[in-house]
């Protein structure tokens, strides 16, 4: 046997389900740990789907299918590699298998071997959702919460189920960076990188530090998931390829960036509002805009647009169906400027933004004012003339925005 073949296959590559395999192997977690179960390891896209360790020992291993048929004979092969005695799936092994829809038949599946796999239950259900997922993993963590004695508000809840998908999501993206960056091969990297239970549990309890900033940003990644992940489900049959690898791309590209990175996202995906939670028209139209425009964006940390004259284009959801409205949008983001650092700073070198809807592009003419620890070697005039700046903003139509980036 050679050494490659000592680790189970892998399924890290695989894109399809992300969401809903991360989604399930949290919930199982959170159900250990209420049940007073803290010294495990989860494992990702190794043994199975995801698998539970303890000291070493394989404790179950667990299949995710998501949106496969109706019909338990669409499960037939998976339910039959499930059973499998391999490596350390051996005889005996506890096996889980979870399934997104309700099918004709969720009785255990017993295989010629011996082995049995049980249809995971949910309640009194033997399925669950990726729409119905979330809330039963809050409540969840309303339940350990309420051990632990944390007064959980509605928008800790929110932070505790972003920040804890957002950890399950990164372990998979770590094991992709064993494997590209530092030569580890997948089924080793997948095999060895695991989340310990007490880490989750951690989390949790000491969640409340985080800044507003922090969660908005990752609640906006989970979301994004959330919604391209629905969209590719949906408008599949319908999309041109081109539709489709520039969505699955986005997807790609918003999974692999740290949710950190994501806050100059937040600022800019409605820069005329405060800072606050992306609402899901925003980004629904945020999206819908990228899919629109003819002209591949370029997924460097944030995804944009760049002319021959080296301008940069960053596609919003500045919705602005009436040119009347033109004043009150300018209005609104110099209003954001004065009082938003973060925001300035971007809107210094992001500043043609290609409006989700706009009758006609328009400019907005600003000032502002920049700090006055100027270097000693400065000399007064010199600093006078940095006090204010200039800063002229365009709002562009989706229209005007194509023709200068094809403007060869």
């Amino acid at each position: 046997m050679s050494e490659e073949e000592q680790y189970p296959h892998s399924a890290v590559s695989s894109w399809s389900g992300f969401v809903y395999q991360g989604k399930i192997a949290l919930y199982h977690c959170l159900k250990l740990l209420h049940e007073g179960d803290v010294d495990f390891e989860l494992q990702l896209d190794s043994t199975d789907d995801f698998a539970i360790y303890k000291n070493g020992i394989l404790v179950s291993a667990h299949q995710v299918k998501a949106n496969i048929g109706k019909y338990r004979s669409n499960y037939s092969e998976a339910l039959a590699k499930s059973a499998k005695i391999e490596l350390d799936r051996i005889k005996g092994t506890t096996r889980y298998f979870h399934i997104s829809i309700a099918i004709s038949d969720t009785s255990d599946y017993k295989d010629d071997n011996g082995e049995v796999v049980e249809f995971y239950p949910y309640s009194d259900d033997k399925h669950c959702s990726l729409g119905d997922i979330e809330e039963l993993t809050k409540s969840i963590i309303t339940e350990i919460c309420k051990a632990k004695t944390i007064n959980l508000s509605e928008n800790l809840l929110n932070l505790n189920y972003c920040l804890l998908s957002e950890k399950i999501s990164s372990k998979a993206i770590e094991i992709h960076k064993n494997i590209q960056m530092d030569g580890d091969t997948e089924r080793r990297a997948a095999y060895s990188n695991r989340i310990f239970g007490k880490s989750i549990l951690d989390d949790i309890i000491n969640n409340n530090p985080y800044d507003d900033a922090d969660y908005y940003a990752i609640d906006l990644k989970s979301r994004l998931h959330a919604y391209l992940e629905d969209r590719l489900e949906q408008s599949l049959p319908d999309m041109t390829d081109a539709n489709y690898e520039r969505a699955r791309n986005l997807y790609e590209h918003i999974r692999t960036t740290q949710a950190n990175e994501l806050k100059c996202l937040c600022q800019l995906m409605k820069p005329s509002e405060r800072f606050t939670l992306i609402q899901k028209a925003d980004i629904r139209k945020y999206t819908g805009l990228i899919q629109e425009i003819g002209v591949d964006p370029i997924l460097v940390r944030l995804p944009h647009y760049l002319c021959k004259q080296h301008k940069f284009y960053i596609p919003t959801a500045l919705d602005i169906p009436e040119t009347e409205e033109n004043i009150y949008c300018a209005s609104d983001i110099r209003s954001e400027m004065s009082s938003n650092d973060d925001l300035l700073e971007l809107l210094f070198e992001y500043n043609n933004l290609i409006a989700y809807r706009a009758k006609e592009s328009f400019m907005i003419d600003t000032k502002y004012t920049v700090s006055t620890d100027f270097p000693g070697e400065y000399t007064q005039e010199q600093a006078d003339n940095h006090i204010i700046k200039k800063l002229r903003i365009s709002i562009v139509t989706k229209e005007e925005a194509e023709a200068r980036l094809n403007d060869h």
